[in-house]
């Protein structure tokens, strides 16, 4: 079947090319105006709810050879980022070349967190904290011609956008994409902007990949004309679809060298392109987050249809909020001080004051001093279906921890309300002594923001009821500093480690022996000292030594790595050369880092050596290992299912395993625990392992371990001990039966009562 392009020519003719490529001319106007009329809208006739736009959008691309992969969790696995930013977050070891591609191409629904411009949400049409980026991806196999093709089909073909309303910008220098969407797809040059690289260049880092980019606009308002356009004019045009070339390589004088893998990473914003189909003047009354909107409207008893912008501000901001609390709710994200902690924890206080600024009051269910985020969540819950089936099934975890999060808050933001009064009585007293007039600081201000999550519009409103103003320019210095040190942590995916950009390209995987042995010869293939690459090191130096193979097992999932020595021989294996290895770590997808000291002579590139682990300490790893998966099913048989693991240490001498709760365990659950797991001990069944595909595993019940990034092969134990569900671990299993733990440790004070370990 062949697919028609329909494309425009200068403001006014319209031209439509096929497979052949020959075009038809139909003319609007004989001359090169504005359009007076308008073309068709066949957006109309397809299905435009958000739900359906995921679904075509997938399987669009599924028809065209891509693997459709599940979301990653908003946690990721990347140390450079607190949350999942963008779809292409998963691929990033591939798009280093670190881990070989399982597939040429594929598509994914991903959903995203973004806090760095909170400030914005309900303020624009478009700003979000959480949103769904769907995206098709090439890696190695399709590039500019295909990605741009299909991206336009999608548009104006799948959902008939009309090409009018469809503008492109590209990378200044890029004349290959300009030259693709006008002859090959026939999209007009006045459609066609060139932007700068501040716009259409995108970089991983100050080193490593990047490429131009090319956007999809959709023009509100093409009665407007074709003169004088600026694309990032809120008010007629939104960008919807990103098309990323990674075809380049920026090394560290800046210059660019080709790619030896070209790929492609693209982003469709769901809630962009439902605001468009759906013909809604902003996303927030897409059928994504307008339900939710609803439900805090009827609680605060407004209209949003009869209500100011201020009131409808506060709406949309509960709206949003909502969703991003929800699903981090459900991938684990518990209130805390810190890291991801915080994010979740200054998102809820702020629904939480938005909440009192629209009036509410209690839960809508009579109890005017109970939680009301929890009603709204319910909402938030219900349109998850489709997008993680997993928030359902936590839906009672996700409402009470939004319960205790709540009424905590409000005694907070009780005590800034007493906080204020000191500040406002000390400032009065200041001026009755100097003469001055009253004033409250910036950093007053903005302590109460911050600390208090007390709304700087409150601040101001009882200021100036007592006479005293506020200081917004200071408060706005204090803001946009938080703002660039949010920017600065969490809006980038870097995909260089510090300097080693050039050694993703010259250093392999490391080949990982430790299953099968605790000793091999291997190549020493690179050296570094203090992050800098080097041909020897001598006795006395710490180094950190990279290995074509290795029987050392590399720090993952809270298992510390091993410990042992790297012998260098000559002759009559008289050793030339001792390093003690203190760690291992893994760098650039499966590359192991060895870390340690030379103890004696001197350690060159090129150099055989023997690496032998220090077998009592991987024996001491391996029975703590072993207790963490005991410890996790007593757990889940003691205090529930939806009690999930987050985080652990497996360290030669002590293991400790992080868990979610609400509470501290009882005593007499301590006790049970116990006993389930002595008494498995005691039955000294033998551990049984098998190799498995990882979706036939989780079919099987399995249990993945927190923080551990599974491939398409796992290796799984079982025991009947743990009710016929099987515990997935990547490293070895084969444990002594012979294991003694004792849980009897009170949970650590020092963690949050969200979050306790046993050690």
């Amino acid at each position: 079947m062949a697919h028609y392009y329909p494309s425009i020519l200068p403001c006014g003719h319209f031209l439509f090319k096929g497979a052949t490529g020959v075009p038809s001319a139909r003319s609007t106007s004989a001359s090169v105006q504005p359009l007076t009329e308008e073309v068709e809208d066949k957006s109309q006739d397809f299905p435009s709810s958000g739900d359906s736009i995921r679904k075509r959008f997938l399987d669009f691309y599924a028809s065209r050879g891509h693997k459709v992969l599940p979301s990653a969790s908003l946690v990721p696995e990347d140390p450079t980022v607190l949350l999942t930013i963008a779809g292409m977050l998963q691929f990033k070891p591939i798009f280093l070349g670190k881990v070989p591609r399982q597939v040429p191409r594929a598509a994914t629904s991903q959903r995203c967190i973004r806090t760095n411009d909170v400030e914005n949400v309900g303020r624009t049409s478009r700003h979000h904290t959480f949103f769904e980026m769907l995206g098709n991806f090439s890696f190695g196999d399709y590039f500019k011609k295909e990605a741009i093709q299909w991206a336009w089909e999608f548009s104006t073909v799948e959902f008939g956008l009309p090409a009018n309303r469809l503008w492109i910008s590209v990378y200044e220098d890029d004349d290959e994409a300009f030259e693709i969407w006008n002859k090959e797809v026939g999209v007009p040059v006045e459609h066609i902007k060139r932007m700068g690289a501040d716009d259409n260049f995108w970089n991983s880092g100050a080193t490593g990949p990047c490429g131009p980019c090319s956007e999809i606009y959709y023009d509100f308002h093409p009665d407007r004309g074709c003169s004088d356009v600026d694309l990032g004019d809120d008010t007629r045009f939104i960008e919807f679809y990103n098309l990323v070339f990674m075809q380049y390589n920026k090394k560290d004088d800046g210059s660019l060298e080709p790619l030896k893998q070209k790929n492609i990473d693209t982003g469709l914003g769901l809630e962009r392109i439902a605001r468009i189909l759906q013909k809604v003047p902003n996303n927030y009354e897409t059928d994504l987050i307008f339900p939710i909107i609803k439900k805090a409207s009827e609680l605060a008893n407004v209209s949003y249809a009869q209500s100011n912008d201020r009131t409808n501000l506060n709406l949309k901001i509960i709206g949003d909020h909502l969703r991003a609390i929800v699903y981090l709710l459900s991938d684990g994200v518990f209130p805390s001080n810190i890291g991801r902690g915080y994010v979740v924890r200054r998102l809820i206080r702020r629904a939480v004051r938005t909440g009192r600024l629209l009036g509410i009051k209690g839960d809508g269910r009579g109890n005017l001093e109970g939680a009301f985020l929890p009603s709204i969540a319910e909402k938030a819950i219900e349109l998850s279906t489709h997008i993680d089936s997993d928030v359902k099934a936590r839906e009672q975890r996700i409402l009470e921890e939004l319960k205790r999060e709540e009424l905590r808050f409000v005694q907070t933001l009780e005590r800034g309300e007493k906080l204020l009064d000191q500040m406002l009585a000390d400032a009065l007293s200041r001026t009755r002594e100097s003469g001055s007039v009253p004033r409250l600081s910036g950093q007053d201000a903005f302590l109460l923001y911050d600390t208090f999550g007390f709304p700087v519009e409150i601040t101001k409103e009882v200021a100036e009821e007592h006479g005293v103003s506020v200081d917004m320019k200071g408060f706005d210095i204090e803001m946009e500093n938080q703002r660039r040190q949010s920017q600065a942590a969490h809006n980038a995916v870097k995909l260089s480690v510090d300097d080693s950009a050039d050694l993703a390209e010259k250093i392999p995987d490391t080949e990982f022996l430790g299953y099968d042995t605790l000793s091999a010869k291997a190549i020493v293939e690179s050296l570094l000292v203090n992050g800098k690459p080097v041909i020897k090191v001598s006795k006395g130096s710490d180094v950190e030594v990279l290995l074509n193979r290795t029987p050392f097992y590399a720090e993952s999932g809270g298992q510390i790595g091993d410990y042992g020595f790297l012998y260098v021989t000559q002759g009559t294996n008289q050793q030339t050369a001792v390093v003690e290895v203190k760690d291992v770590k893994k760098s650039l997808g499966s590359v192991f880092v060895h870390k340690g000291t030379i103890r004696e002579g001197v350690l060159e590139v090129g150099r055989e050596v023997e690496a032998i682990v220090d077998p009592k300490l991987r024996q001491r790893a391996k029975v703590h290992h072993t207790a963490t998966h005991l410890l996790q099913a007593a757990l889940k048989k003691v205090i529930g299912q939806e009690t999930s693991q987050a985080g652990s240490l497996v360290a030669f001498d002590r293991l400790r395993f992080d868990f979610n709760f609400h509470r501290p365990l009882l005593d007499t659950e301590l006790e049970e625990i116990e006993r389930l797991i002595n008494g498995w001990i005691g039955d000294a069944n033998l551990l049984q392992t098998k190799v498995m595909a990882l979706d036939d595993a989780k079919r099987a019940g399995a249990i993945a371990m927190f923080g551990e990034k599974y491939g398409e092969q796992v290796k799984i134990s079982s025991k009947m001990y743990v009710l016929w569900r099987f515990l997935v671990c990547l490293w070895n299993f084969v444990v002594e039966p012979m294991l003694t733990i004792l849980l009897k440790s009170e949970p650590s004070k020092s963690f949050l009562s969200r979050v306790l370990h046993l050690e």
